[in-house]
């Protein structure tokens, strides 16, 4: 698929690299390289504990990757190849005697317990993860090293996949309260140090918070800073906003405001709406796409000329569409919060990783059918995916519940790692949005008629008299309690097979 990297590439130079840039970062900061990876048989995964309301953001992904780092475990070190995901929050690997892994599928890597000297049981049948597709991940909680990026973490407990029909593990590094013991036992007393915790607890960051940079969608390579950001991986100003917790008061998720949406080309801009604003959304690295409230979503697709395909259960675009110069502008906390530009090159996604398949009728019947990377979801909360985070350089603090936002420098060679201070600093070089009381104001829509003026897509206009029923300039609810209720938001992954489709 154009933009995966082969699995070749996770080794030699790749590695090479993270560890080098790893020894230029300084006291306090931990880098670790990422790599874009296309995982052919992934299955379809959504936390069950983040409820039944999602099971359609589970039926419309269709394709699937994901950003890998090789990483060590155990003495002497095993080397496995984990997704980074930041809507969960265990690091844990398949058991090298799991079946799926006697079967050959766990080709990133699996853990052989027996082989490590510093191995220790530490909830013997206590970890537990299950999905809603029905594939789970059931074993011991044990603690053993752990080495990222030529760094080690003494006495990380993981969870290990004896009885498991995934077949490679992730790095979850979102709140310790969103851990899988966390759910399945109902108590909070029961999480421990997960991975940003425990990298505080060994001296080896300042504060639980850490920096993403995936870079854009043809590039192999992105990377994450541990305790610090890279000023020479954004443009302009980096912003702090504010996380939003659950209706019990309590973090789980990286929840922000989405305040305003543009969609931005020669002929004009657009403002659109929706009756969901302020649209509370996950920024989450374990989610390939990303889905916002219907109402919105349509006004999407007619800005770019997509469509949904009953038959794949998805919005498709024509694959020309990638070097289309319009593009979004997404707004968070308020009007005067940072905006992201996102291009459609970075929302035009291979549907398959062979030949694509066609449309076999209507305007663009014979062109390639491509996926678009903004899907539609039913409630909230909705997420912001990689089809988002590509284009944005965002900096998680879970001290102080904050998340920096900046337009991410694309293919970056420059590097600049400056460290949070102490456990209790802002994120630094960064400055807070001002009046993020106002993330209750909705937009009007200026431009109803949106593929028709503005130069995205060729197709017709809405067709409703320049009238919008969404337009209404009333304020909504506020922000709070009842658009934010979750227990934690993980991955939602999915795949189509190289199957060419025929799309009536």
């Amino acid at each position: 698929m154009k933009g995966y990297t082969s699995s070749a590439l996770l080794l030699g130079p790749a590695l090479l690299s993270q560890l080098a840039l790893a020894q230029q970062a300084p006291n306090g900061v931990v880098h670790w390289g990422i790599q874009k990876r296309h995982e052919p048989n992934a299955p379809n995964r959504l936390l069950r504990r983040a409820g039944p309301t999602h099971q359609a953001i589970l039926q419309n992904e269709q394709a699937r990757g994901g950003y890998f780092a090789t990483c060590e475990m155990g003495t002497p070190g095993q080397k496995v190849t984990l997704q980074l995901d930041t809507g969960s929050s265990d690091v844990w690997v398949p058991d090298s005697t799991a079946s799926i892994c006697n079967k050959g599928a766990c080709d990133l890597g699996s853990f052989d317990p027996s082989k490590s000297q510093t191995y220790t049981v530490v909830g013997q049948g206590e970890f537990d993860i299950s999905y809603v597709d029905g594939s789970s991940s059931k074993g011991d909680y044990f603690t053993d090293v752990f080495n990222i990026g030529g760094t080690t973490v003494t006495n990380l407990t993981m969870g290990l996949g004896a009885q498991t029909d995934i077949a490679y593990g992730l790095v979850g590094i979102g709140y310790a309260i969103n851990e899988a013991i966390v759910g399945n036992s109902h108590s909070l007393s029961s999480q421990y140090p997960n991975l940003p915790v425990a990298m505080v607890d060994d001296g080896l960051i300042n504060t639980i918070a850490y920096s993403l940079w995936l870079n854009d969608l043809d590039a192999g390579e992105g990377s994450i800073l541990f305790g610090g950001i890279d000023t020479k991986k954004y443009k302009g100003d980096l912003t702090r906003i504010r996380i939003y917790p659950s209706s019990n008061g309590y973090y789980f998720s990286f929840i922000v405001a989405l305040t305003s949406l543009q969609a931005i080309s020669p002929s004009g801009n657009d403002t659109l709406t929706s009756q969901e604003f302020p649209i509370p959304v996950v920024l989450d690295s374990g989610t390939t796409l990303s889905y916002l409230p219907q109402d919105i979503v349509d006004q999407i697709w007619q800005e770019v000329g997509a469509e949904y395909s009953d038959r794949l259960e998805l919005a498709v675009i024509p694959c020309s569409k990638k070097s289309s110069n319009g593009y979004f502008s997404f707004g968070f906390a308020g009007p005067d919060g940072p905006r992201i530009t996102v291009r459609m090159d970075e929302l035009v996604l291979d549907l398959t990783s062979g030949d694509p398949p066609k449309y076999t009728s209507g305007p663009n019947k014979g062109q390639d059918v491509c996926e678009f990377g903004i899907q539609n979801s039913t409630s909230a909360p909705y997420l912001l995916g990689d089809t988002f985070l590509r284009s944005a350089y965002v900096v998680y603090d879970l001290v102080n519940n904050e998340i920096g936002l900046a337009e991410t420098d694309f293919n970056s060679t420059e590097s600049n790692i400056v460290a949070f201070a102490s456990m209790s600093a802002t994120i630094p070089s960064a400055t807070q949005a001002p009046n993020q009381a106002a993330v209750t104001n909705r937009p009007v829509a200026t431009m109803p008629s949106f593929a028709a003026s503005s130069g995205f897509s060729d197709t017709g206009g809405s067709g409703n008299d320049g009238k919008d029923e969404n337009a209404s300039a009333g304020m909504p609810s506020a922000f709070g309690v009842a658009q934010m209720s979750v227990m934690g938001i993980a991955m939602v992954f999915a795949m189509v097979g190289s199957g060419v489709f025929v799309l009536l």
